[in-house]
């Protein structure tokens, strides 16, 4: 697993992993630092952590060119907020948010409608919509809560059949934060679903931290809320 070390200090890498920044580049008076994600050395899978570092600026994360990335996080974690930072959508890469979704269904539905009668829409929607696009030549970053893996298990079939990757964009966030936030969004999940989302993420996060990637990932990058809120930019380098 990679931490970086301080500002201005060298990515360290680990045995059998290493991370490639490009050439930093500014943004306003800050010096920012561009990574690029892909698989290690051989490619074996490779860990990003990003989490607890102080960083020399702002941070931009590219990926190769038609790669698929899903982010993954706790409701409330800010995976949307994330996604809303990709450069050029629709152009040399899709974003296919669930909040996407749901902002099309509560628009054409009356205001005073609870969320939780239209949800089931709002799902199978984002759903077809992801797999209309799993064969698309373009780059994919996708929304999934990450409780379970049927979607990341389908975006790395879908991705070996166009020749592309898959990476994993993982927040780890405080639950507490995670809450927080949905009720100043206001929308919130449930007590019970809440606590089934917190033991997935900690079962996931637990197998990363040991080495054990998701099947079909080529790359897992981490972040803590400090990390995310510095990046300014995920994109996808050209062909």
């Amino acid at each position: 697993m990679i931490r970086p070390e301080t500002a201005g200090s060298p990515i360290r890498p680990a045995p059998t992993a290493t991370t490639t920044p490009t050439t930093p580049t500014t943004a306003g008076a800050d010096t920012g630092t561009a990574l690029t994600v892909t698989s290690a050395a051989g490619g074996g899978p490779r860990v990003l952590d990003l989490r607890g570092a102080d960083h020399p600026g702002p941070l931009t994360l590219r990926w190769p060119a038609g790669d698929r990335v899903v982010v993954s996080g706790l409701p409330g974690g800010g995976k949307s907020t994330l996604m809303a930072r990709l450069a050029d959508p629709g152009v040399s890469a899709l974003r296919i948010d669930s909040q996407d979704a749901r902002d099309r269904w509560g628009s054409r539905l009356p205001a005073r409608l609870p969320y939780a009668v239209y949800r089931p829409a709002v799902r199978l929607s984002h759903h077809l919509g992801l797999w209309r696009v799993l064969r698309s030549p373009l780059a994919l970053l996708v929304h999934d809560c990450g409780r379970g893996g049927f979607v990341r298990r389908r975006l790395a079939t879908g991705a070996r059949r166009v020749g592309a990757d898959l990476h994993l964009l993982l927040l780890d966030v405080p639950p507490s934060l995670a809450r927080a936030r949905q009720e100043e969004r206001g929308r919130t999940v449930s007590p019970r679903a809440f606590r089934r989302h917190r033991r997935a993420m900690a079962r996931l996060i637990t197998a990363i931290e040991s080495g054990r990637l998701p099947r079909g990932c080529a790359s897992v990058t981490l972040l803590d809320a400090r990390a995310a809120q510095d990046i300014t930019e995920l994109g996808f380098l050209p062909d």
